[in-house]
């Protein structure tokens, strides 16, 4: 078994969301769910076909988004694994949920703009994601400064009154 890593590439505002699958279905079930949750999103979705023809499977409503998911989970290329990216101003804390409660999703690796890579168990057989390293290593504690900081943002953002 060899341990590998493969770094996403999007644009830093994008967000990229990673999961775990077991069925084609999931292609357009994923699909179905993000429309319905936040209607006019732009999303771009693949994923990584693990048996018979073994193909990338996608779908979206952005063409550009689509692009990044397609060659994204072709340099994954571990089975049952899919990967959407949102269009610009569209959040995962929108559509989370609505993923997660799609019957075939197993697993979320991560949601996040941040700059993300894989970490992938590769072997004979196959290749599987052992888990993501997602941003950067943290760097000290907050203070009451820092507090107050993310307390307004996330009121200066509207996540919070």
């Amino acid at each position: 078994m060899q341990i590998i890593t493969v770094k996403i590439e999007k644009p830093e505002s994008i967000n990229v969301i990673l999961g775990q699958t077991h069925f084609i279905k999931s292609v357009e079930d994923i699909h179905e769910g993000l429309v319905s949750a936040v209607p006019g999103i732009k999303f771009g979705m693949a994923f990584c076909e693990a048996s018979g023809k073994c193909l990338v499977r996608w779908s979206g409503t952005d063409s550009a988004m689509i692009e990044l998911a397609k060659s994204n989970a072709k340099n994954i290329a571990a089975g049952h694994s899919f990967i959407i990216f949102l269009g610009e101003n569209f959040y995962p804390v929108n559509v989370l949920n609505t993923i997660k409660m799609v019957p075939e999703v197993c697993r979320i690796f991560c949601a996040t703009a941040n700059p993300v890579e894989v970490v992938i168990a590769e072997t004979e057989q196959g290749r599987g994601i052992l888990g993501v390293i997602d941003g950067f290593s943290t760097k000290g504690i907050e203070d009451e400064e820092e507090i107050k900081w993310r307390k307004d943002l996330l009121r200066k953002i509207g996540y919070k009154f």
